[in-house]
């Protein structure tokens, strides 16, 4: 049985311009100790997944009656709101997108994260959880821990800002960590650090770590499976050596033929056509179509299912049913 289970996940946002079907359909199992890298565009809808598992989702945004979402064996859709507050952050934690915007300004880092032990530990006193607030950012890499501690947000770099956050959701060694973009923003050798930093923290707790990201070699480098999103759905998803070296779906395909390789210097990068459609308007059958150079009218007519391509590997694709219908594969810059 899975630690984390999500099913048939539909968050829709009621707005003036109509019904934003932003997940629509969404499943995912997790395993405890595993790494599940969820990667696609923006607004392919996996920070609205994210929010979703701790119903933080706020109006108009609405979680649909018939989701599922169950965590070692509770219902998170049904919990009242002062369980969920016991599981938030406690044994689901959730590193956000942005820190400066994340953290409080006029709250020193300890007392943010001494906060969160506070919460969650009736027993623990102001000196136990700013002793324990102290001893996570150690646990960071953060130098001198005591006197980071006494900071503010805005006084720190950002890549301490991060490890703040990431110690905020760490201090009381939750089951689950989502993690939403961790790395943004960051140069190279600060996101190496905070990935390292993650993957070990990991080991030592056993925890099961939801990393979403825009950077496929982030997920080739920390994940154990992938899961590609795109028009509120998963359009693939397969164990990551399977993923990098199998790749079906023609969206993931372009996405990793968008990355940059080392030695292609004066080589221009692929590129997929288009953009993501809005949420209000996804396209009728297969909703990669408009964008998907080997598109047929199957397509147009047919919401394609999640087939299976192998074990553990499945495709939203009509190519594992029609695999003659693949063509050149996707347009360059110069022809998209």
């Amino acid at each position: 049985m899975p630690l984390l289970s999500i099913r048939g996940l539909r968050t829709y946002f009621h707005t003036d311009a109509g019904l934003a079907r932003a997940v629509d359909g969404v499943s995912l199992a997790v395993d405890a100790g595993e790494t599940i890298g969820v990667v696609g565009e923006s607004g392919c809808g996996k920070s609205v997944t994210a929010l979703s598992i701790l119903r933080l989702v706020r109006p108009p945004g609405v979680i649909e009656s018939g989701s599922a979402i169950e965590f070692d064996g509770e219902d998170l859709l049904a919990l009242d709101d002062e369980r969920l507050r016991e599981l938030r952050g406690n044994r689901i934690a959730m590193v956000f997108q942005e820190p400066m915007t994340a953290l409080n300004p006029v709250l020193t880092v300890g007392d943010q994260i001494a906060e969160v032990v506070r919460a969650h530990d009736p027993q623990a006193g102001r000196r136990v959880a700013w002793d324990r607030a102290v001893e996570m950012l150690g646990r960071m890499g953060i130098p001198s821990p005591a006197e980071r501690a006494r900071q503010y947000p805005h006084q720190l770099s950002g890549g301490t800002r991060q490890r703040v956050m990431i110690a905020m959701a760490l201090v009381m060694d939750p089951a689950v960590l989502i993690a939403d973009e961790p790395t943004t923003a960051l140069d190279v050798t600060v996101q190496a650090q905070i990935l390292e930093l993650l993957a070990d923290l990991q080991r030592r707790l056993g925890m099961a770590v939801i990393l979403i990201t825009h950077d496929l070699g982030v997920v080739a480098g920390v994940a154990t499976r992938v899961a590609v999103m795109y028009g509120g759905e998963i359009v693939e998803e397969a164990p990551v050596e399977d993923f990098f070296a199998r790749p079906h779906h023609p969206y993931a395909i372009g996405l990793l033929h968008a990355m940059p390789r080392m030695g292609a210097r004066h080589q221009r990068l692929a590129v997929v056509p288009g953009t993501v459609p809005p949420p209000t308007a996804w396209p009728d059958g297969c909703r990669f179509r408009p964008r998907c150079p080997h598109a047929w009218d199957r397509c147009a007519t047919e919401h394609p299912p999640l087939y299976e391509i192998s074990g553990g590997h499945t495709s939203r694709c009509h190519l594992a049913v029609e695999p003659e219908r693949r063509g050149s594969g996707v347009r360059d810059q110069g022809s998209a």
